[in-house]
Formats: structure tokens, sequence, C-alpha cells
């Protein structure tokens, strides 16, 4: 086994002593991390430890190699996150990732941070998960990059309650100094708040990456607002679906007999539609064209059909449907696209309870069939449910 270089931090009875780091070229043969059996050699003392690390990870603590260095301020470094909550675990992962701790005045580098969250109504748990899972938090300087970025990202989510909890979700994220800058560059942009807010609530990572501007600029050109909700739906599916995806995509949508017009319409009206899988969209096509006989250019008016769930949604609305216009009970002229739009209690109460006893008795026959509702007590939740929303309109 090839030789390698270790930092080693033994901690015992409140009191550390030393660290020393020795270079790969020592004569002793030390395991690695993944062949410790003991993840760390924890003892019944909470204070009581050893933790390892790589030469890879030592040398950025920039020491020399076989000198011993002693850090007497590491003890009230780590008894300042243990008073926090963080267990030795949690210690552990964190050292191993941010080795520069050790050696960091807690005072300065680290509570300020921690206390700064608790100000904003974040609690002890919280600051334990944001750090635990990415201790990269507690290297960015707190007046210059965290309470700036706090600030800007709390101009679009309107609360401290939404904006920890931003942090919480994409702890990541929020370290990246790109982040600020993207948003910026979307305000330029002439970006709604609302859309950079639904970004941040949903999918902060868009703004990390590289290249937005040609991504922001790309939609622009398709016709998006950048105003409307729709703008933002639209970067995602273009940030995220490849080329050689979206390629794909387009040729199923070719295939079932739109055209590059009215494929772009659809987008246009529902990005989302891009955002489906292939295998969707297919189904949803043979299902409406194959099984229910009804024009395929029908679907570009409604592509968010295409994210809909093919058993709970739309086939049993698609039957009921069916019935009535091969009944006369329906115009022929009529949307078919809205009542797949509305909530479940409404489509009831417009497509099926509406009508005679006879008739409405047939079509929750073939509601609940085609929903595949086992038992007459779903059917009778369901139905209560719509006298108690009926009642209240």
């Amino acid at each position: 086994m090839k030789n390698e270089g270790y930092f080693s931090l033994i901690h015992r009875n409140h009191s550390l002593t030393t660290v020393t780091t020795m270079s790969p070229s020592s004569s002793c043969s030390l395991p690695s991390l993944s062949q410790q059996h003991c993840y760390p050699l924890f003892h019944n003392h909470p204070l009581h430890f050893s933790l390892s690390f790589s030469t890879k990870t030592s040398h950025l603590l920039s020491f020399s190699a076989s000198k011993e260095v002693t850090l007497n301020a590491s003890d009230k470094l780590l008894n300042s996150f243990r008073d926090w909550g963080f267990s030795n675990s949690h210690l552990y992962t964190m050292l191993e990732r941010e080795p520069w701790l050790l050696s960091c005045n807690p005072n300065k580098r680290v509570l300020p941070k921690f206390e700064f969250l608790l100000s904003k109504g974040a609690s002890t748990s919280d600051i334990v998960s944001i750090v635990n899972k990415t201790p990269r938090f507690l290297s960015p300087s707190l007046e210059n990059h965290i309470i700036p970025t706090y600030e800007l990202v709390h101009r679009f989510l309107l609360s401290d309650e939404e904006t920890v909890a931003c942090i919480i979700r994409n702890t990541l994220s929020f370290c990246s100094s790109r982040m600020v800058h993207n948003i910026k560059l979307l305000i330029e942009c002439g970006v709604s708040d609302s859309n950079i807010a639904i970004l941040l609530r949903k999918w902060p990572s868009i703004l990390c990456s590289i290249g937005l501007l040609k991504e922001v600029n790309e939609v622009k050109r398709l016709g998006f607002n950048p105003s409307k909700t729709t703008f933002s739906i639209a970067l995602l599916a273009k940030h995220t679906v490849s080329k050689s995806k979206w390629d794909e995509k387009i040729g199923v949508f070719k295939k079932w007999g739109w055209n590059d017009e009215t494929i772009l319409e659809a987008f246009r009206r529902q990005p989302n539609c891009m955002l489906v899988s292939c295998d969707k969209i297919n189904v949803v096509m043979n299902f409406w064209v194959n099984e229910l006989g009804w024009d395929v250019l029908a679907l570009v008016r409604g592509p968010d059909l295409f994210g809909f769930s093919l058993e709970k949604k739309i086939i049993p609305r698609a039957y009921v449907l069916k019935y009535l216009l091969g009944k006369g009970l329906m115009k022929k002229d009529a949307s078919l696209i809205t009542p797949f739009r509305i909530s479940e209690i409404l489509f009831l109460q417009k497509f099926v309870e509406c009508f005679e006893e006879e008739e409405t008795s047939q079509l929750l026959n073939i509601y609940w069939e085609k929903l595949n509702v086992q038992d007459n007590s779903d059917k009778g939740c369901i139905n209560k449910v719509t006298n108690d929303e009926l009642m209240r309109c």
C-alpha cells in the first residue's frame, strides 16, 4: 500500500495538546480514511475522539512535513461548536472538508455567522443543518458576502422565514458569489422580481450557472416576456434540457404531426411541455389520437396536459367527455382542454352531476371505473367533499 501523509488530532479530557503532520515519504504506513473501521474512533467521553486527514487535506493547512504544531485555539473552537449543538460526527465531517477551521479564531470567523442566522430567525438545529451539509458556508466573509447576499435574496422572498429556508435548502448556491452576479444580471435584463423569486424558491442552482446571460437572451428571442411567470419556466427548460434531448423531443412532437410553428406556440403557452420525457409525450399523444380519436392540434392549446397524470386525471376525464360528445350532451366546438385544468370538484359539478339522474349515474360509473376507485367508501368520501365545496360556492 502506498504510504500516505497524515494530519492527526487527538483530543482528550478537555485538553488538546499537539498536532503532527507526516510527509508521504514517512516510513510508517497508515490506513486511509476508507480503510478505518472506526469512523471516527469515538470513546465514551464526549470530548474523546480521533480525527485523521489525508495529505491532500492536510496540505491546505500550510504546515511543513513532520512539523509539530500546537493549536491551543482549537480546543476553544471545538467546544464552541458543541455549545451550538454540533456532535463529534458533525465535527469530523466538517473538519475533514474545511480543515482551515482548526487554525481560525472562532470568535471572528464562525460565531458571528451563527449569531447572524440566529438573529434572522434560524434555530440552532437549522444552523447545524446548514453547516453540516455545507461546511463551506463558514468560509465566505460575513460582512462582504453573507450579509449582502442575504439582503439581496430577502428583497425577492420578502421575509426572513423564506430567506432562511432558502439558505437551508440551497446552502451551496448561497455560498457562491455567482448567485449575486446572476441575480443582478437578471435585474438588468428586465426579469421581474416575481420570476427571480420563483427561481430562488424552486431552482436556485440556475442562479449559480455560467452562461446564464446567453440562456436569458435565447428565451427572450423565443418570445417570452421577462415579466411573465412563463419566462422562469422557459429559462429552466433551456437550462436543464440538453441540446440532444431538446432535439429528440422536437422530433417526437413532429412525429405526431406538429411542425416548428405549433411546437413554438405550445412552448410559449406552457414551457413545461419541454420538461416532460419523450415517453410521456408519446403516451399522451397516443391516447389522445388513437384511443380518443381527437385532433392532435387541440393539444397545442393545452400543452400543460403533458404534465398531468394520465391515470388520475387525463383518462377518467377524457372518457367522460367522450361519452358526452357521443350523446350530444356537449357542444362539438366546446374546449377539450378546460375540463382537464379545473379541480375535480368543479369537473364533477360541470360535466357529471348537472345532468338527469340516469345520465349522472352512467357518467359517475365511467369516471370511477377509469379512475380505478375500488370501493364505495372512496367514492362517498369524494362526493362528500364535492357537496361541501358546492355549498361554499
